[in-house]
């Protein structure tokens, strides 16, 4: 008998781990789809919700937060990617180049999620892949919409929202509740809204978990 459990899984647009950790997600899932199934649902969390229109370098970013050297900034960013290569995300060789304000890639996902569900995971992707493979401005419109048109829903919808605050609410509602709940890091994935793996996590730590939880 299959059984079926629900994730949420809360990430940011602008965080290379949680590229590593979806794909390998969803590798776990793809393994154990004959014995448990799996809503995903995909929860706002901003890393730099500060950070001004046009984005900031990356390793002038990372220096400034992190206290981190070049040295180290290529190092992790080579581990990321050979991280990425192994669950099928593939990364831009020059990096990301900017950083950029993610909130309204989080207004999108959520109107997808409420009103088009089955999509979301596809919108997810598509944004992330225009984030880190394609070394796109994520503050820009232009970019928010392509990814939308490439999953098949609405570029008038999505213009629309943009222009406007639908939604803006929604998502800080959401961000709220995941950082009251003791969320500071992620990606962190949420299973049956009760159990919590932190971290891009290998796809034999998420398959493990998923297998124990479902038939605990």
């Amino acid at each position: 008998m299959t059984s079926h459990i629900t994730i949420d899984f809360v990430s940011d647009i602008s965080c290379p781990w949680c590229a590593v950790g979806l794909s390998a997600l969803n590798k776990a899932l793809n393994h154990i789809k004959t014995d448990v199934t799996a809503t995903v649902r995909f929860q706002p969390f901003e890393l730099n919700p500060q950070m001004k229109p046009g984005g900031q370098d990356i390793a002038e970013h990372l220096t400034q937060k992190y206290r981190s050297t070049p040295e180290q900034q290529a190092q992790m960013q080579e581990t990321i990617r050979e991280r990425g290569a192994e669950v099928g995300f593939t990364f831009s060789q020059d990096g990301r180049g900017r950083i950029y304000n993610t909130f309204n890639a989080h207004r999108l996902l959520h109107w997808v999620g409420e009103e088009h569900p089955e999509q979301q995971p596809q919108l997810k992707m598509a944004l992330l892949n225009a984030c880190h493979r394609d070394r796109q401005a994520m503050d820009d419109a232009a970019v928010l919409v392509r990814a939308v048109e490439t999953v098949g829903l609405s570029a008038d919808r999505a213009r629309e929202i943009l222009a406007g605050d639908e939604f803006s609410a929604d998502v800080r509602e959401r961000e709220t509740f995941y950082t009251n709940a003791g969320i500071h890091a992620v990606p962190a994935v949420i299973i049956n809204e009760r159990h919590l793996l932190s971290g891009g996590q290998p796809v034999e730590v998420y398959e493990r978990a998923i297998r124990e939880l479902a038939s605990g």
